[in-house]
Formats: C-alpha cells, sequence, structure tokens
C-alpha cells in the first residue's frame, strides 16, 4: 500500500474514532438532560441504565487517574477549568472531567499510533507529541467554551423568567426560586445558588463564596443586583423599575457577547486545523522527495534541511498561540498579586545572584525604570521592576545558549551526515537499484574507515591531496586501480573539506546575541501586548461599575465609601487602586480618590473617579452622576462598534496567520529545494559538457 493510502486510512480512522466519541458524548448528554438530572444519580448502582453504567465507569476511571501523576494532573486542570463555568456536584464535576480527558486523549493516542505505524521515525514521533500537546489545549477551549456559549443562552431565559416572576411577586428570593425551577439543569443550579446566598443569615459571605467559584461576569452582577434590591429595596421611575432595568440591560450585555463570540467562531473557523497540518506533511514531502530526486537527498538530510524544518515547526507553533489569542474571549481574572512566591523573586533576594544582577537593573529614578513601572501598573502585572528584569536577564540567557546548542546540534549532525554520505551517482530522476545502493553504503563505511583513521592520526585538518593518494595506493587492503584511487581520493578530500568547514562562525555566535535580545524584550512586548487587549476588559469593569452605582444612587443615604465598597467586591482589574482609596479614605477623601484617578490610565475610571470626587463634598451622589444612563447608552453602542472593528481586524490576521505555515511548508521545504536541485543538476549538466 502506498503512502497515500496509508495517510488517507490514518485519517479517516481518526475522523471516525473522533466522531462516535462525540456522538456518544452528546448521547449520554441528552439522556441526562432527560432524566431527573444529577439528583437521580445518588443511587448508580441501584439501576441497569447503560447510561448510569457509564457514569460508574467514568467514576471507577477517575480514582484509577488520581493515582497517576501526569493523568492526575491533566484531568485536574480539566475539572477545574469545569468547575470555573458550571456548578456541578461531586460525582457530575468527575463524570464530566473523566469524560473529557479520555475523548482528548483517546482521540490523539489513536492518531499517534496510526500515523507513528505508518512512518516509525522517533522524530517524527516527537513531533506528533508535541502537536498533540498544543492541539490538547484547542479541544479543551472549544469544549469549555461551548459549555459557556449555552450557559449564556440559558442565562437570557433565565432573566426572561426572573422578570415575570418579579412582576407577579415582587420579591427578589421568590422571583429566582421560581425562576430556577422552571429553567435548565445548568443555570439552575446558579439560581439556587443565588437564592440561598441571599436568604442565608450572612448573605454577604455567602455571596463572596459564591464569586469564588464562578468567573462570570454576567452572574456576578446579576447577584449583586439582586442582594442590593433585597437590602435596599427597589424603586419604580418613569423609566420602570430599577431592578428590572439592570436585568434589561444585563441581557443586552449577554446578546452582544453572544454575537461577538459566534461571529468570531465563524471568522477563524477551521483556521487552527490549517496552521498544524503542515506538521503531518513535512515527512511526506521529504519521503516523496527523496525518492524522486536523489540529489535532494542532500538538502533533507543536511543541516539547512534540518534548520528549515525546525523554523516550520517554530512557525506553527507561534501561528497557533496567535490564534488562540485571537479566538480567546474567555472572562480573564487579574489578580492584584501572586498566589505564589514568583521564582524572579528568589533569583533577585539571593545575595550572590542579586548582587551580580543588580548592575543590569535600571535605577528607581531612571526613565526607563519609570517607562517599565507605568507599563506594569497599566496591565495590573503582579511582578516589581527589578523581577521583571530578572526574567529578562534569564530568558536572554536562555534564549542565547539554546540558539548556541542549536548551532553545535546542526553542525555536530552535519558532519555525522557528511561521514555516512555515499557516493553520488549519475541518477537525477528516480531512485537506485538495490544493488547499487547496496554497493554505494559499501564505499561509504571504506570512506568512513579512512576519515577516521585520520582523525586519529590527527592529519584531519593538514592532509593535502598528494598525501591521501599515497596513503590509498599504499594500503594493504587496497587492491584498486588507478582511476579507483583517484576517484576514492577525490571523494574523501571532498568529504575532508567540507568537514573542516563544519565549526562555528562567528555570525551564529551574533545570530545566537540577536536571539537572545528577543528574548530579552519578550516580556515587555507580552506587556505591550497586554496593555492592548486589555483595554476591552477594563472598558467591561468601568460598565459594571456603572451599572452598580445606576442603583446604589437611588438610594437613600448611600455614600461615597459605600459606593466604593462595592466596587471593591465586583472589581478585578481595577482591586488595587480601589483598595488603596478604601485604605486611605479616612485620611483624606479627596486625596484618596486623587490617588485612585492617578493610579489608571483608562479615561473610562478617571471619569468614574472624578464624579466621585464631586459627590464627596459638593453635590449629592444622584446629581453627580445624573447623566450615568445616557453616557451607558452611548459607551454600550460605542463597544458595539468597537468589537466590530476589533473582529474585522481579528479576522484579517486570523486568516494570514493562520495561513502562514502552509505558505511555510510549500515554499521553504519544496520549493526552495526544487529550486537548489535544478541549479546543482545544471552543475553537473555544464560539468559533463565540459568533459566533451
Amino acid at each position: 500500500m502506498e503512502l497515500k493510502q496509508w495517510l488517507a486510512w490514518a485519517l479517516i480512522v481518526s475522523v471516525v474514532v473522533f466522531i462516535s466519541l462525540m456522538i456518544a458524548l452528546k448521547i449520554i448528554h441528552k439522556k441526562e438532560q432527560s432524566s431527573e438530572g444529577y439528583l437521580a444519580f445518588k443511587q448508580p448502582a441501584a439501576s441497569g441504565n447503560w447510561v448510569n453504567q457509564y457514569k460508574i465507569w467514568m467514576l471507577v476511571a477517575y480514582q484509577s487517574s488520581m493515582k497517576l501523576p501526569l493523568v492526575r494532573t491533566y484531568i485536574l486542570k480539566i475539572r477545574k477549568r469545569i468547575a470555573g463555568v458550571n456548578i456541578y456536584n461531586e460525582f457530575d464535576l468527575r463524570i464530566h472531567s473523566m469524560s473529557a480527558g479520555i475523548s482528548i486523549m483517546g482521540t490523539f493516542g489513536c492518531s499517534i499510533t496510526l500515523l507513528y505505524g505508518l512512518n516509525p521515525d522517533f522524530i517524527y514521533l516527537l513531533t506528533l507529541i508535541l502537536t498533540a500537546i498544543i492541539l490538547n489545549g484547542m479541544f479543551v477551549d472549544s469544549f469549555i467554551n461551548r459549555l459557556e456559549k449555552r450557559l449564556l443562552l440559558q442565562m437570557v431565559d433565565y432573566f426572561t423568567e426572573v422578570r415575570h416572576a418579579y412582576h407577579r411577586h415582587g420579591i427578589v428570593e421568590e422571583a429566582l426560586y421560581e425562576a430556577a425551577e422552571s429553567s435548565d439543569e445548568e443555570i439552575a443550579r446558579h439560581g439556587f445558588a443565588i437564592a440561598d446566598a441571599l436568604v442565608s443569615a450572612e448573605p454577604d459571605e455567602e455571596l463572596n463564596k459564591y464569586y469564588e467559584t464562578i468567573p462570570n461576569r454576567f452572574l456576578k452582577s446579576f447577584a449583586g443586583i439582586s442582594y442590593l434590591i433585597m437590602e435596599y429595596g427597589d424603586k419604580v421611575k418613569k423609566e420602570g423599575s430599577v431592578y428590572l432595568k439592570a436585568i434589561s440591560s444585563l441581557t443586552q450585555e449577554i446578546h452582544l457577547d453572544v454575537l461577538r463570540r459566534n461571529k468570531l467562531d465563524y471568522l477563524l473557523r477551521g483556521l487552527h486545523f490549517i496552521a498544524l497540518i503542515p506538521v503531518f506533511f513535512t515527512k511526506p514531502i521529504e519521503l516523496w522527495a527523496r525518492k524522486s530526486f536523489p540529489l535532494m537527498e542532500d538538502f533533507y538530510l543536511g543541516k539547512y534541511g534540518l534548520l528549515t524544518k525546525i523554523i516550520i515547526y517554530v512557525i506553527i507553533i507561534l501561528a497557533y498561540v496567535l490564534l488562540q489569542k485571537l479566538s480567546s474571549l474567555e472572562d480573564r481574572t487579574y489578580e492584584s498579586g501572586p498566589k505564589r512566591r514568583p521564582w524572579e523573586q528568589t533569583i533577585y533576594e539571593n545575595s550572590k545572584i542579586g548582587n551580580l544582577l543588580v548592575v543590569f537593573i535600571p535605577k528607581p529614578d531612571s526613565r526607563v525604570y519609570m517607562k517599565v513601572s507605568e507599563l506594569l501598573r497599566d496591565t495590573n502585572h503582579p511582578l516589581k521592576v527589578e523581577w521583571i528584569y530578572v526574567r529578562r536577564i534569564v530568558l536572554f540567557i536562555c534564549a542565547f545558549l539554546i540558539t548556541l546548542s542549536a548551532c553545535f546540534f546542526l553542525h555536530w549532525s552535519e558532519r555525522e551526515r557528511i561521514v555516512a554520505e555515499s557516493p553520488r551517482e549519475g541518477v537525477i530522476f528516480g531512485s537506485s537499484s538495490p544493488d547499487e545502493m547496496k554497493k554505494a553504503r559499501v564505499i561509504a563505511d571504506e570512506d568512513r574507515k579512512w576519515i577516521d583513521s585520520l582523525r586519529n592520526a590527527g592529519l584531519r585538518s593538514t592532509v593535502n591531496y598528494n598525501q591521501m593518494s599515497q596513503m590509498v595506493a599504499t594500503s594493504k587492503d587496497t587492491s584498486l586501480s588507478k582511476d579507483q584511487i583517484t576517484a576514492t581520493v577525490s571523494r574523501i578530500m571532498d568529504k575532508m573539506n567540507r568537514l573542516n568547514q563544519e565549526y562555528l562562525k562567528w555570525w551564529e555566535i551574533l545570530l545566537a546575541i540577536g536571539v537572545g535580545c528577543s528574548g530579552y524584550y519578550f516580556p515587555i512586548w507580552m506587556l505591550y501586548f497586554q496593555r492592548r487587549v486589555r483595554s476591552m476588559d477594563m472598558k467591561h469593569e468601568v460598565y459594571q461599575f456603572q451599572t452598580m452605582i445606576s442603583i446604589l444612587r437611588e438610594l437613600e443615604r448611600i455614600s461615597v465609601e459605600e459606593i466604593l465598597e462595592w466596587m471593591l467586591a465586583y472589581s478585578i482589574i481595577f482591586r488595587t487602586p480601589i483598595e488603596k482609596c478604601l485604605l486611605h479614605y479616612e485620611h483624606g477623601a479627596e486625596a484618596a480618590l486623587q490617588c485612585m484617578k492617578e493610579e489608571s490610565a483608562l479615561p473610562e475610571f478617571s471619569r468614574l473617579a472624578e464624579k466621585l470626587l464631586l459627590a464627596v463634598e459638593k453635590i449629592p451622589i444622584a446629581q453627580a452622576f445624573d447623566d450615568l444612563e445616557t453616557e451607558m447608552a452611548f459607551r454600550f453602542e460605542q463597544r458595539r462598534l468597537d468589537y466590530d472593528q476589533m473582529l474585522e481586524t481579528k479576522a484579517n490576521l486570523g486568516r494570514m496567520i493562520g495561513f502562514t505555515p502552509m505558505y511555510a511548508l510549500i515554499f521553504m521545504y519544496l520549493v526552495i529545494p526544487l529550486i537548489w536541485m535544478s541549479f546543482e543538476q545544471m552543475s553537473q549538466y555544464y560539468e559533463q559538457i565540459q568533459k566533451i
């Protein structure tokens, strides 16, 4: 069976296995929805239903996987992602985590086994494993995004039910319970959790516990608004109920987010697979070219072919990472500080290493230091300036050493190839016969013996043509004719000359330094990228503050300090400046608010701080935010326009990035080698014409 047929069958089997697993999971999910939910699973062994049997197998598999270190880490990561989207009991959380893990690992395992069976090469196996690791993130993200989108659509229906129930009862907790009873299973869990927190003895603490388990900003805002209305009461204005108006605002936000997700999924559909396709075609292209054009072996087996392959793999990885960044729409959590001690801090506080690195760190009063400090502040980065410079220096050293090691490896692999190189035959198209290949291998072994003997004698760089001819002619094991001796000497001297050229060049050291500099500036580039991407999330949070203030301003005897406390409860990105403001509020409200305003470079947050400054002593809070509704409507339309522009930009970038690996594979790994082979053939034709 030919290679193309093997690849076709491998692709078909992989697709069939993947589709079968997805269909099985879909059927199981529908069965679960049609049953009584997770409460019916408290006694799984009592039923003979195959769905319950499947659940028992998943629970047993989960328990067994916890005993395997690597599998345990992988399953727990999936579990954490699933738990962050929805509320499950322990049984269902284990079942969903194990089902997703087995589906992904089973698909990748079958694909890698089949592809490795077609081409049992160790480097190719490492490439497949690396591709599976990269694809794993895409599969998990796709699974989580699907859960998030389904939850968002259920939230729209749930908010509609809450609105109808609130019209009937006029009581928040009753509306939440009634709406949850008639809603889908996923959103019903959240509805019951919020209602239970509101009616508990300590609603503040229970809501804070709920906020820690669910990062969804819509549910977070809904829970806070419901608590405010339950605590202070609703207020009916000309426009209607404040509570119902806030729910309408959240529904608009959800519709906008769902449309954004659907449009981006449509625009970037399939680009991840297109970017990863070249991984599977590098080896088939190489095998076809080497079989059809023997001269191509000098390129594919040499250092330039290996370097080209490395560059293509780097392009593929970069393209995939950039596509993941472009398609990422999940709510990012911004922490005000690191959860554990950063390794940069450990290195910096080491007395010996820290004294050595402090030479490369700018002074606190320098312009560079202030610029990096401002960049860290704008991105809410948990590291200090000194620590970020430690990271930059370590990345420079690692990038420099890795590039230098790659240069040494390429020279070593090229020397090994030259020593084992068979004599070039006159075959240009097709392949040599088995007898010719066997004869060429024997000649290559003889050449290796001569080269090894010259290395041992220390004559590799000093032997000349005449000395080599005399050594071959006077050898005891040589019974060659004069023409054979001439051909042998010419072949060995050619290999020796090429071996002598395989050493570290000065420009390779400069290249390693250049790559090291790229690693040095990479953290700064990432900070600039994060600051640009982060601006949209910052606007989301400011809009959330405005929604909360639109309710709080209607409450009597509300103060600016209480507004700041509510902002702190729902803040993620602006948590640090709000905390500082509250800490210094008693020592001077205006100074604390002015400091909070200067902490952020976002204009929307600065204007919000200015209005709070006006409301401290000069004018009432309701008067300070009298234009809030008009501003919120304008910001909503502006964000819709920004979304359209952003999606169009992402689509153009995505198409360019997604097809770059394919272009690199075609031109760098096929077209350029063919052009190189054409020039080699022309050189051979010219030499043959000269001999006529």
